[in-house]
């Protein structure tokens, strides 16, 4: 059977909204003024179809579009990483209307009460360079713990790979205590997913992660400036800079 080489389509209004300049609404008002056109052609039916393939102007501006979709969200608590949830909103559903399409999923999952750092995708490719151990693709969190331990031990067993309590033996991690007047704070750097992770590394020494935040995938930080529960697309350059590998290992 021939492979179909037909170029995905997507609404005009939809792709234009994706790049995350201008909302879906912005963009009819401006076709309407006749500010849109695809191929040479002035568009006057915002929802007319087009594929990333098109020459797409908004405003005598060419639309450098992206065939997929990589958003920065900081995860507030209470949201699931998932796409589909009955119960709970999911990282998903947070998203606002102008960064919303279609087959978007979480490359990897954050805990239902731990915040941060979660990127959402449709490129399955690069979620599963992100997640897959092989890659060591670093994830940096900070945790908060509920009483002091032995630092210098913690550290050497994160390094040597803790083993768990079902005897899983964990890759190599990085652990740094982080100085604060009334507060048990570390960093903790991983290079694999394992469910509940972070929370049964510190179990194996004995204590309870009482808050837990994502601040980096690989080589690029959480934005400071983006608010819990906020969204934004990722330049090409922050997509690079999550695929650096960390010396430390």
């Amino acid at each position: 059977m021939a492979k179909n080489n037909t170029p995905k389509t997507e609404r005009l209004d939809k792709i234009i909204s994706s790049q995350g300049l201008i909302s879906r609404s912005e963009v009819k008002q401006l076709v309407k003024k006749g500010e849109v056109s695809v191929n040479g052609n002035v568009i006057k039916d915002s929802s007319i179809k087009v594929s990333y393939d098109d020459a797409i102007v908004v405003c005598g501006q060419s639309l450098s579009q992206s065939r997929y979709t990589y958003i920065m969200l900081n995860k507030p608590k209470g949201v699931v990483s998932s796409t589909d949830d009955k119960r709970d909103k999911t990282v998903v559903d947070i998203l606002p209307d102008e960064l919303k399409r279609k087959n978007l999923f979480p490359a990897g999952r954050l805990d239902k009460d731990t915040t941060g750092f979660c990127l959402i995708t449709d490129d399955g490719e690069i979620a599963h360079n992100i997640l897959s151990p092989s890659r060591h693709v670093t994830k940096t969190y900070i945790a908060e713990v509920d009483r002091p331990i032995d630092v210098e031990n913690a550290k050497k067993a994160f390094l040597d790979g803790v083993v768990l309590g079902d005897g899983t033996v964990l890759l190599s991690a990085i652990l740094e205590e982080m100085p604060c007047a009334d507060k048990h704070l570390f960093k903790v750097i991983i290079k694999e997913g394992k469910y509940h992770q972070i929370k049964r590394m510190f179990a194996s020494l004995g204590t309870t992660v009482i808050e837990l935040k994502r601040i980096a995938i690989g080589g690029l930080p959480l934005d400071n400036s983006l608010p819990e529960g906020f969204a934004r697309l990722l330049t090409d350059e922050e997509l690079k800079s999550i695929v650096e590998n960390d010396e430390r290992f």
